[in-house]
């Protein structure tokens, strides 16, 4: 693991010395917020009032983040149970932090064979989703633009963050083609009357909407 890069996911630029992964060789690399994360890095997310990035929702690949400084043990089954990888308090020193990261970054290839995104089910093996009992036929990067938002869990996801997830590039393209794949979802999702399950948000970006489980799809969409 000597060597080995994760993102120090706070507001501060400054790790403090009992969580600073550099003594044990690795490198920490800061991000202020979710929009400037790495999905591909394992982090630490620093919850400090003072230093928690307010988006931290909005962080992809939660099961390889271990948020630190959480020191209500309440706290800390509220961030298990939304996805985290690990909560620890703040007494934790870096190196038995070290070793929790260590074994999420081992076991950061098991990802999940499924995921559900409101009333449709995608399947990571067939990179498409179900919905209704058959297969929507998604394109690529439809299918990772709904992944992606849905390990969001209905919290909006700026268009810089898809483009920079489910792209792969960091700067917008001089075309549309994130919109362009938005509406092919939404067409294919219309089939089966849930269009709706891709909101766009007031502020830019998008989400998944919410609707009650307990209203059939073909109601709530009529």
């Amino acid at each position: 693991m000597r060597g080995a890069t994760f993102a120090w996911l706070s507001t501060s630029p400054a790790v403090p010395v009992r969580w600073d992964l550099g003594h044990a060789g690795w490198s920490m690399e800061h991000a202020p917020d979710a929009a400037s994360a790495s999905a591909a890095l394992p982090g630490v997310l620093d919850w400090r009032a003072a230093s928690r990035p307010r988006d931290w929702h909005a962080l992809a690949g939660r099961s390889r983040i271990v948020a630190v400084g959480v020191d209500s043990p309440r706290e800390r089954a509220r961030l298990l149970d939304a996805g985290l990888g690990d909560a620890l308090s703040s007494h934790v020193a870096f190196v038995e932090l070290g070793v929790r990261l260590a074994r999420l970054r081992h076991g950061e290839s098991s990802l999940p064979r499924s995921l559900r995104a409101g009333p449709v089910t995608l399947d990571l093996f067939h990179r498409d989703g179900r919905l209704d009992g058959r297969w929507l036929g998604l394109h690529p990067r439809e299918f990772g633009l709904l992944w992606r938002l849905a390990e969001a869990r209905g919290m909006p996801i700026t268009r810089r963050q898809l483009l920079r997830d489910v792209w792969r590039i960091e700067h917008p393209p001089e075309t549309n083609s994130l919109a362009v794949h938005v509406s092919r979802l939404r067409a294919k999702l219309a089939v089966s009357a849930c269009s709706w399950l891709v909101e766009t948000h007031p502020q830019g970006g998008y989400r998944l909407a919410a609707r009650p489980a307990a209203i059939p799809c073909e109601a709530q969409c009529a």
